[in-house]
């Protein structure tokens, strides 16, 4: 493999005018899994041009091949490693993947077919089925205004709140619901259509340990820019989950409670309050971050007097820094959201 910005790719055969290129973020410890991707790309009913892994900065190059990567080295982040202007590309589409990824030979075929039946720009497969975890765990999610099991609309797949949570179809039944978030392991769009969004200007989520809510932000952006988003139920495609970039349960524990409750307060100012014009619906947002914070303090403060302060520590921290950021004159920099829904 090779590494740099300039680079030769050799091109493989498809058998399909449609030519796309894989395109891999990774730190280089995927292992076997990151094995299985490479293999099942190669297993395409419609191959890809071209891979090209996206390496951070300071990290070996992976071990497993077969043969035909090209590897370059950016910056490193959840959002640095995805959010690139990928010149490398000379494909009309890309395939975007993680490390952790497994794809049956029909999945890419899948994709591009239901893409184009749908006439819409942004396709990726349900790797999470919400819809499938136990029923005291919908619940809970439910109540929290994290993960809103949906019993009425069947219109959508994912479907994103102003409690800045997301809500999923409880009983999907066709192959492919149009969305307005996912999880980002792997989707498949234009190249054009992904730098419309300007994904550049949220790296203000890779200064937390981790960078969720990401993914939520990146599909809601692609849907504010007037994309059409599907989540396709029946690629077969599997998030193998290799990665763990914290040993210690608690440890990460904490470092998610941090994240998420700085980050998904930054999300809703960004990307709900701020672009909402009508003054009952945006008065109707801020009862509803408010519901979810204020129960959530509860629950931390009860974990506080009686089960764990460190995670209300991290809950507060958390909430407190994401207030403080919005205040800031980074924030204040950031580009508008311009939707055009």
């Amino acid at each position: 493999m090779s590494m740099g910005k300039n680079i030769s790719i050799p091109f493989l055969k498809n058998d399909m005018q449609m030519k796309y290129t894989a395109v891999i973020r990774t730190l280089g410890k995927g292992g076997k899994n990151y094995q299985r991707l490479l293999n099942s790309l190669l297993e395409q009913s419609i191959r890809p041009t071209s891979v090209l892994v996206y390496i951070a900065e300071g990290y070996p190059l992976p071990k497993e091949t077969v043969g035909i990567e090209q590897c370059v080295y950016v910056k490193k982040g959840m959002v640095a490693q995805r959010a690139l202007a990928y010149d490398e590309v000379s494909t009309e589409y890309c395939l975007f993947l993680d490390d952790d990824v497994y794809l049956p030979h029909h999945a890419v075929e899948t994709f591009y077919n239901e893409l184009v039946g749908q006439d819409a720009q942004v396709i990726s497969p349900c790797v999470f089925a919400n819809h499938e975890v136990a029923i005291k765990d919908k619940i809970r999610s439910s109540i929290l205004g994290r993960e809103v099991c949906r019993l009425w609309s069947r219109k959508w797949g994912y479907k994103v709140l102003r409690t800045a949570g997301f809500s999923y179809n409880n009983h999907p039944v066709k192959p492919v619901y149009e969305s307005q978030s996912n999880a980002g392991p792997c989707f498949f769009c234009r190249k054009e259509d992904f730098l419309k969004i300007h994904y550049e200007e949220e790296l203000w989520l890779d200064k937390t340990y981790y960078a969720f809510p990401d993914d939520q932000v990146m599909y809601y952006k692609m849907y504010k820019t007037g994309l059409k988003i599907l989540t396709s139920f029946d690629s077969g495609a599997i998030h193998l989950d290799a990665s763990s970039t914290v040993e210690k349960s608690k440890e990460k524990t904490e470092k998610l409670i941090y994240s998420e409750y700085r980050n998904k307060l930054i999300f809703w100012h960004r990307f709900i309050f701020l672009p909402e014009k009508n003054l009952l619906l945006k008065f109707w947002s801020v009862i509803a971050i408010s519901y979810v914070y204020g129960i959530q303090g509860m629950k931390y403060g009860v974990k506080y007097l009686f089960d764990d302060k460190d995670m209300s520590v991290a809950y507060i921290n958390g909430v407190a820094d994401g207030f403080s950021f919005l205040k800031s004159e980074g924030y204040k920099k950031l580009p508008k959201i311009k939707s055009c829904r």
